[in-house]
């Protein structure tokens, strides 16, 4: 029987197994999937272990020292300087997802992402939420607390370095002003059990056409109600975190999924996380 893992530390509330299991079932693929919670100090001495496996996801906090292990790196992980997919078939080699996840969670809202995108963080998500929407061609504004304004350079630098040209503003989170076809949460506000909070103020709202929040723990953060209130068009975290799985599958597997049937999926873990930690 192959086998594929999750790897991080700590990995407690992981939904990963389900989501994983649930597309082998689909694809009607074997495969047993499990958790490997393991420090940083220990990650080199176990990569005789992972290398035993077929594949594997990859989260915090081993998205950049993992691609020691790899002996290729896709386009994705190049870009992004991290990695969340290792496929261990051959050449071990390293993927990022997050931004195909990205991608095909917010199409359903139709986000034309050619037009304005504000997004509000500019870490390890943001950065890339960044960069693919510029790539995409929209104008992008990068909303942070001020103490964050020269990570927010940074990532202006590299789209400005990856699209020369592209339209690239760096704004406070309490000064945000704009319209947006696309305002993305990339901060952990809101994350459980910090659920009654919110990056931005409720009068920003009502300038964005589509919101969408990385977080999706609690299932619809209170930045997605108060969207929702306002006549936005809402996307959950959780629908990201399927279909990055869901590319890792074409990777392993070289397989096709219907939408209807991720749809599906993105609604039965949706409920089980609200089943479990709400």
């Amino acid at each position: 029987m192959r086998k594929f893992a999750i790897l991080g530390h700590p990995l407690g509330h992981t939904m990963s197994p389900e989501i994983h299991r649930r597309l082998f079932a689909l694809s009607g693929r074997e495969g047993e999937y499990e958790v490997l919670s393991i420090p940083p100090e220990k990650l080199r001495e176990s990569f005789p272990l992972l290398r035993e496996l077929s594949g594997f996801n990859v989260t915090i906090p081993h998205k950049v020292d993992i691609m020691e292990f790899t002996g290729a790196l896709d386009e994705s992980a190049r870009r992004y300087g991290a990695v969340n997919v290792v496929d261990c078939r051959g050449p071990v080699t390293g993927y990022n997802t997050d931004c195909v996840g990205f991608l095909k969670a917010v199409q359903p809202a139709g986000a034309d992402l050619s037009r304005p995108v504000c997004v509000m963080g500019a870490g390890g998500a943001g950065r890339m939420f960044a960069i693919e929407s510029a790539l995409h061609g929209a104008a992008v504004t990068i909303a942070v607390l001020e103490r964050h304004f020269s990570l927010a350079e940074k990532v202006r630098g590299e789209i400005l370095s990856l699209r020369p040209g592209a339209r690239v503003e760096i704004m406070a989170l309490d000064s945000l002003s704009g319209d947006f076809e696309l305002l993305v949460n990339a901060t952990p506000c809101g994350m459980y059990p910090h659920a009654d909070e919110m990056p931005v103020g409720e009068a920003v709202l009502p300038r964005c056409r589509v919101v969408f929040d990385a977080v999706y723990n609690p299932t619809e953060t209170l930045l997605l109600q108060k969207a929702a209130a306002a006549g936005c068009l809402t996307v959950g975290g959780m629908a990201m975190l399927v279909w990055q799985a869901v590319a890792a599958h074409e990777i392993w597997d070289g397989v096709s999924y219907r939408p209807v049937d991720i749809d599906a999926l993105v609604e039965e873990m949706t409920r089980e996380v609200a089943r479990k930690f709400c």
